[in-house]
């Protein structure tokens, strides 16, 4: 068979397993695993239906207000737009599965062009690598379109296909405000170019450079891109745990991440010790993947979000550092000009017992990951969460009232149901802290239950009529049931409504 042609049905075999492995995590619940994909897929929707720059006037008390939004996934809420035809939800899960198993098949083109020994295989471990890795990648969000750029950028590092990095830079900009870890790469790769040829080459990182800034100068959303990527990213990097923002900003513990990523691990720590067997210099792909490894490693033990970077980076590693040893024993596809990517030598025990071993640590790996991922994402919150309160608030409230949340998160679910309303906080706590405060100190003590009779101070100072409160917050359903200002005017199993009767 014809080695482009064996390679295409190699790449299409490989498409085919990420997405029935992906398929079988993502399905194995009506839910989506996460809140952020409701937002995504609802903005999408808007996107195809009101213009690729829809107006956004659903949190005005924020840096993301109408005269300041910036949407920084506006690529990937475009890549979105085709799944937005239909029932949202299913399409949402539908594009994660897609969007990961392409990262995925990144994943495998920059080992089978830099002719790794059995490239499909060590791809194939990346079902296998990490439950929280596959959770990650099953949420309906940007960070398997990041990884899949990233796995290019390597590949095109160590390539030396400097355009083809500015470009990538430049669409990464538009599609993701993780930008930066391009340029972090950039800087890797020159530090171990620097450490194993001993030069210092500028040009891949120049050029990463010359995209990031041409995606950022020449942009949609010019210049409150600017602004707001100053903003958003400066407390993650200083001090996030200032403002209370989400879980995955946090660290996993330790027995946590044994837990979850212990494939992952051993990956990293399996190529440690292959460069110790091979005797070998290390060359610059390895020193490369090492370095790449080590920093998403403490990217990781900073906050656990990262976990959808590390695991892949780590296998990564691993197949690079284990090239040297497996070369000797098994073909590459460049051995000969028609060898294929599958291609097979003659049997012999010293030739197939390491082949036979990665694989059956891999098939391990995948046997105790995949149900683990499937049963992380049966826990997801059910779907149909706040559809009632968000129902009663689209026909009993006028257009663009604002609702005052007690829950900073509950943003993407309110909104997916309902863009009659506006809203007072979400995404991220601190556009609110950012844009004002004072206002979101005031609307901590409020949801705490720390203000008495709070309707005259959410109608003035929050401009709102109507709250909504799921049943967990008690401190603040016992506050508002002795406020006279306040009136219950819904209620289920999951939220509560209160409109302030106050003039």
């Amino acid at each position: 068979m014809p080695k482009r042609l064996s390679t295409l049905l190699t790449a299409l075999l490989l498409f085919a397993a990420f997405f029935a492995g992906m398929a079988a995590v993502q399905f194995a619940t009506r839910d989506m695993p996460d809140n952020d994909g409701y937002y995504h897929i609802k903005l999408a929707y808007l996107m195809r239906t009101e213009g690729l720059k829809p107006p956004f006037p659903y949190l005005p008390l924020s840096i993301l207000s109408a005269d300041k939004f910036y949407d920084h996934h506006f690529l990937f809420h475009v890549a979105l737009i085709p799944f937005t035809f239909g029932d949202l939800r299913a399409g949402a899960k539908w594009a994660a599965v897609l969007f990961s198993s392409l990262a995925f098949l990144a994943v495998w083109v920059l080992l089978v062009r830099q002719k790794v020994p059995l490239a499909w295989l060590w791809a194939l471990g990346l079902l296998g690598v990490s439950e929280a890795f596959l959770y990650r990648m099953s949420i309906t969000r940007a960070q398997s379109l990041s990884l899949g750029l990233l796995a290019l950028a390597m590949l095109w590092l160590l390539e030396g296909r400097t355009w083809r990095l500015a470009i990538l830079a430049f669409f990464y900009v538009w599609a993701y405000d993780a930008f930066p870890l391009m340029l972090v790469l950039g800087g890797l790769h020159l530090l171990a170019v620097a450490l194993i040829e001993r030069r210092f080459e500028f040009r891949p990182l120049l050029f990463i450079v010359g995209g990031i800034v041409a995606g950022v100068l020449i942009n949609p959303y010019f210049p409150a891109n600017i602004t707001f990527s100053i903003q958003h990213m400066l407390p993650k990097l200083t001090d996030a745990t200032s403002v209370s923002v989400g879980n995955e900003w946090y660290p996993y513990d330790t027995g946590q991440l044994l837990n979850n990523s212990l494939p992952a691990l051993i990956a990293f720590a399996g190529g440690i010790l292959a460069l110790g067997l091979s005797g070998r210099k290390m060359d610059l792909r390895t020193a490369f993947g090492l370095l790449t490894a080590l920093l998403f490693g403490l990217m990781l033990f900073e906050a656990r979000r990262f976990v959808e970077y590390f695991p892949a980076f780590a296998l990564i590693f691993a197949a690079f550092a284990w090239s040297p040893l497996l070369a000797d024993l098994w073909p590459t596809p460049a051995s000969t000009a028609d060898s294929a990517p599958w291609a097979f030598p003659a049997f012999s025990l010293r030739t197939y017992l390491p082949v036979v071993l990665l694989m059956l640590a891999l098939t391990a790996g995948m046997v105790r990951t995949l149900p683990a991922a499937q049963k992380s994402i049966r826990s997801s919150k059910p779907y149909y969460l706040y559809a009632g309160a968000s129902n009663w608030l689209k026909q009993n409230t006028p257009a663009g009232a604002r609702v005052f949340q007690t829950d900073w998160d509950d943003f993407p679910r309110l909104f997916y149901y309902n863009t009659h309303n506006t809203y007072l906080i979400g995404l991220d706590p601190t556009y609110m802290q950012l844009y004002d405060s004072k206002l979101y100190d005031d609307w901590v003590k409020i949801t705490q239950g720390d203000v008495p009779n709070p309707s005259g101070e959410i109608l003035s100072t929050f401009g709102a009529r109507y709250i909504h409160t799921d049943l967990k917050h008690g401190n603040f359903l016992r506050a508002a049931a002795k406020d006279p200002g306040l009136r219950e005017v819904y209620r289920d199993d999951q939220a509560v409504i209160f409109e302030v009767s106050t003039p």
